[in-house]
């Protein structure tokens, strides 16, 4: 990746003077804390970047650093940042914090807190692609802020046919429990964790205090994006498939800042220790930048350091969330490529019974035929119906369920524990019910099973009470996996906000991935907005290690304008639409220079950057931007506008040729009308003679 960044990243001298900071913070915050634990940290960023930028000199804002820390009586801060920006986090007195409201030049003040991540993981299910991709990503390197990664699942082991080692990666493998320079491969190149946002003492007993994953949700992300390919899945001792990345290829980097609490409710990752992350990962020269972590809101210090991560020609992707009808996506900046979650592709099990009844759910059983029982009218001697309904542990009679289709509610226990009941009871295969709206999954059982949505469930469960001694017929579904729809719970863009969010979508639902040894399986499924933002990193790596000299901001422009939209979905819950799982082939790109992020941002015009996308109020009624001929030959562009119901949308020119590396502006115009109501959207669709398609999301708000 040399001819790509080389000489972009001024103070990278400094990376061992960050690594002393991060370690010597940790103690410092165990030196500070009580029985309550370490005192919050508030978040400081100084006007103007930091180093990626090119611009600033170390040694001066480090300066400028310790020139306001003694002008409110502060001592050495927990974190510095000197790469993607520039600031810090303390601890800081009521008197502190007043009086560096006196002083000039600060950007940001922030309390820390802590982000939940982005995703949900189930300890059973596979969707291993029967043919993964073989090659791609060769070079690249991902960084994966999350709860770290397994080094040892065979998703990250040091196979041949990883391609040319990555030029440009300055980063190290910092040690910790359990976690050795061995640990670190020509896969895993790079692994730092930082704690001293979240407190040491704050975390569970079974964590490492290393770059080691114990959650498993930066195992799964990691391995999603750019696990190796051709890996054998098994699970409870069964062959599964196999598995791979998107990327196999491409080389991770672990950057561990989210960690695990002794009540679950309370994981997540401190801003401050997420920040120290981006700002290491900035500095290690990392070419893609993962962020599978929700929250936060507007131009925080997160998105000031996923600024100078823009700034350094990183492609930085990030989750929208799962707050969707309680919060807007998150990561609403224009800089990161904000991925939403899409359902619906999962594989499917049908239950038939007598006279051809079907009813069709998520699953992936072996054919199977039996009698069906509920699971409710199989009680063990002394068990309540409502125990029983649910499959618990024990509350099955076996003399009632062997050889049967049992029945299960959902709730009380996990999905895939009551199969394991089931099977324990001698049962022959499971139906599982929800009992109120929600998703469906394809989870990998210890018997056949397939599960029905809510309306289904009730249904089939009607019909077993009025036939108990039919048998049914249970088998998987064939052919198309389902069509693609936005998830319910993936959160929508702000229509008050600067660009449309989120970018796109990619699936989101029961998506395989490895998990760590200590989760006690080593495949699971993990749901949510985190499994998307990790295939969209896989296909950022793809394009780059083909096309090392795109700048990111044209590798995301080419990534999102890849999608294909969902109908019926809205511009502002899926972007560009759902991400294909090959690289983009198109050759037409939307640029945005490094520098004009920073300059629009301080000029409150973010709205006006070259973006891949458009959120145009009615009012304002104008739009220009600017496309760049990325292939090797001259071509001719068509555009299109697609999807607008009240309102008539106009672009100039409708073709343009354009030559290699030849740009080329275009004006959008919107009439119709400008009084308030519900929003418009629809999309431009620019149409290569050699067969690429650009899509050009447009939201219009009144």
């Amino acid at each position: 990746m040399r001819g790509r960044r080389v000489g972009r990243i001024v103070g990278c001298g400094l990376l061992a003077l960050g690594v002393a900071l991060s370690v010597s913070s940790v103690a410092l915050a165990e030196d500070a804390t009580d029985a309550a634990g370490p005192p919050s940290l508030t978040l400081v960023t100084l006007q103007g970047p930091g180093t990626s930028a090119g611009t600033r000199d170390a040694a001066d804002l480090l300066a400028r650093q310790d020139a306001v820390l003694a002008a409110i009586g502060a001592g050495e801060p927990v974190y510095r940042w000197t790469t993607a920006l520039n600031g810090f986090a303390l601890p800081l007195s009521d008197a502190q914090l007043a009086a560096l409201d006196d002083q000039p030049g600060i950007a940001l003040i922030e309390p820390d807190e802590v982000r939940p991540l982005a995703g949900r993981t189930s300890f059973a299910t596979v969707r291993g692609a029967a043919s993964p991709r073989l090659r791609g990503g060769a070079g690249v390197v991902i960084g994966v802020v999350d709860s770290g990664i397994a080094p040892d699942s065979p998703a990250f082991a040091d196979v041949p046919g990883l391609g040319r080692d990555p030029e440009d990666f300055a980063g190290e493998c910092a040690g910790g429990d359990g976690w050795s320079a061995d640990d670190c491969t020509r896969k895993v190149v790079g692994a730092r964790w930082f704690a001293a946002g979240f407190g040491t003492d704050r975390v569970r007993s079974s964590e490492s205090l290393s770059a080691r994953d114990v959650l498993g949700h930066g195992t799964q992300v990691s391995s999603v994006a750019a696990g190796n390919a051709g890996v054998s899945v098994r699970v409870d001792g069964r062959d599964a498939g196999r598995f791979g990345g998107v990327a196999p290829q491409a080389r991770l980097a672990a950057y561990k800042a989210c960690w695990g609490a002794p009540d679950p409710a309370d994981d997540g990752c401190s801003t401050a220790d997420v920040v120290s992350a981006v700002d290491a990962a900035v500095a290690d020269r990392v070419d893609v930048l993962n962020l599978a972590l929700a929250g936060g809101d507007g131009i925080d210090t997160l998105q000031r350091a996923l600024l100078g991560a823009a700034e350094a020609d990183i492609v930085v992707v990030g989750a929208a969330g799962n707050s969707g009808g309680t919060a807007y996506a998150a990561h609403g900046s224009p800089w990161v490529t904000t991925v939403g979650s899409a359902v619906g592709r999962m594989s499917r099990g049908v239950v038939t019974g007598p006279g051809g009844r079907t009813f069709t759910g998520g699953g992936r059983p072996a054919a199977v035929r039996g009698r069906a029982v509920l699971a409710q009218d199989a009680a063990a001697p002394g068990v309540s119906r409502r125990d029983a309904g649910q499959c618990l542990s024990g509350s099955l009679d076996s003399r009632k369920v062997a050889r049967r289709v049992v029945v299960c509610r959902r709730g009380g226990i996990g999905r895939v524990d009551k199969s394991d009941n089931v099977a324990l009871a001698g049962g022959r295969a499971m139906v599982l019910v929800n009992l109120r709206p929600g998703s469906v999954t394809a989870d990998f059982h210890s018997v056949p099973t397939v599960h029905l949505t809510a309306t289904a469930g009730r249904s089939f469960s009607r019909w077993v009470a009025g036939h108990p001694d039919a048998r049914v017929r249970m088998s998987r579904v064939s052919g198309d996996p389902g069509t693609r729809r936005t998830a319910p719970w993936s959160a929508s863009g702000d229509p008050r906000g600067p660009s449309v969010k989120p970018d796109a979508v990619a699936d989101g639902d029961a998506v395989l991935g490895a998990l760590p040894d200590a989760s006690g399986r080593t495949w699971g499924v993990f749901s949510g907005s985190s499994a998307a933002t990790a295939h969209a990193s896989g296909l950022a790596a793809l394009v780059l290690a083909e096309h090392d000299d795109w700048s990111a901001s044209v590798v995301r422009s080419l990534v999102a304008g890849s999608a294909r939209p969902i109908p019926g979905s809205s511009v502002l819950a899926q972007g560009s639409g759902a991400l294909p799982s090959r690289a983009p082939t198109a050759h037409l790109a939307l640029d945005v220079p490094a520098r004009a992020w920073r300059r629009a941002l301080r000029q409150h015009t973010l709205a006006d950057l070259n973006t891949s996308s458009l959120l145009l109020t009615v009012r304002r009624g104008t739009a220009v931007r600017t496309l760049t001929n990325v292939g090797t030959r001259p071509e001719y562009f068509s555009v299109t506008a697609r999807g607008f119901t009240s309102h008539r949308v106009s672009v100039q020119p409708l073709a343009v040729r354009l030559a290699p590396g030849q740009s080329a502006r275009f004006t959008i115009t919107v009439t119709g009308p400008t009084t308030p109501g519900g929003l418009d959207d629809g999309e431009l669709v620019w149409l290569g003679a050699r067969g690429g398609i650009t899509r050009v999301p447009v939201a219009l708000t009144r």
